[in-house]
């Protein structure tokens, strides 16, 4: 059994849990908004019997402990009956929620893509950016501060229209594109500290999604220099030209131990390759899309994540046997 820990909709599971269940491969889903308002788990440790992990789904009563692959993708916030109303309470119901689910999932010994500690710390870029570093990649010049006089001497260095200000997570209550620091903004600078802010050098260029399923790299090319919005490429999918790419061997070494560094399986990276044709890294998301490249590019990012997570499942089963 495949275990797949994601919401309904979100296109990129749906995509890849079809192309299992046609290949025949057992996948259960579930949605960490439905406990525990819609969904029970009961979880028991008896003398004499094997551990069971006992959830509800809508295909009826599942034991995780049969998971010989898990897949941790774009996870939701658990839900409370909304009878549960008092602050205290709400506080606590969903600090014990997040205790019993979390401990279940980590219990069950299989692989995952990507493994829940590892995804989670992988999504600080402090911390990105310096195993980044360590690897040998290239970063923009960057700074990240609260302190508006910092702010401004880094700007000043390096010029009004050559710097970018960022957010650390696209969160779908305050998303936020990337932006070329103008001079009206000089103005806005004292409210840096209210909470950190990305600083970077602008580095013009042709933008590549990577995508690191396993140890394979697939890139599409991204040119938005000629678009409506060439700063931010998220803001011009549709205006941007398109196309597979090839990066050097050593570039891909070295994306591929950061990947190893970071813990990862699965990871979204993105860079720009100047016009003298140096690598520039800016992140790796380890729930980062990949539809739109391979819409647009035919790179079978889909069926490679299917693949690996087959792969994942056939080596735990192994692991189950030799025990």
């Amino acid at each position: 059994m495949i275990l797949v820990v994601s919401y309904p909709g979100e296109e990129h599971t749906d995509d890849v849990v079809s192309r299992l269940e046609r290949a025949g491969r057992e996948v259960v889903r579930i949605d960490l908004a439905d406990f525990p308002a819609a969904s029970g788990l009961s979880c028991t440790w008896e003398p004499g019997a094997p551990d069971a992990y006992r959830v509800h789904t809508p295909q009826g009563e599942v034991d995780l402990a049969r998971a010989r692959a898990g897949w941790w993708r774009r996870v939701r916030a658990h839900t409370l009956d909304p009878l549960v109303r008092d602050p205290d309470a709400v506080a606590f119901a969903l600090s014990e929620t997040n205790e019993a689910v979390s401990g279940m999932l980590d219990a069950l010994g299989c692989p995952w893509m990507n493994p829940r500690e590892a995804d989670a710390a992988a999504h600080h870029k402090p911390l990105q950016w310096a195993v980044a570093r360590q690897v040998g990649l290239t970063l923009p010049r960057t700074l990240v501060t609260t302190r508006p006089d910092d702010a401004r001497a880094f700007i000043a260095e390096l010029g009004v229209g050559k710097v970018v200000f960022k957010a650390f997570i696209a969160i779908l209550e305050a998303w936020r594109e990337t932006r070329l620091v103008e001079a009206q903004d000089l103005e806005q600078l004292d409210s840096v500290r209210f909470a950190p802010v990305i600083f970077q050098e602008y580095v013009p260029g042709v933008d590549l999604r990577i995508i690191a399923v396993g140890g394979k790299l697939y890139t599409a090319e991204l040119d938005a220099q000629d678009t409506s919005y060439p700063v931010d490429m998220r803001m011009v999918i549709g205006e941007a030209k398109v196309r597979p790419a090839e990066l050097p061997r050593a570039l891909e070494d070295r994306l591929l131990a950061l990947q190893r560094r970071l813990g990862l399986v699965y990871g979204a990276i993105d860079m720009r390759r100047t016009p003298d044709g140096e690598y520039v890294f800016f992140e790796v998301n380890p729930a980062g899309q990949w539809m739109f490249a391979q819409e647009r590019t035919g790179l079978p990012i889909s069926q490679a994540v299917a693949d690996h997570l087959a792969v994942m499942a056939d080596a735990g089963a192994r692991e189950v046997v030799r025990r």
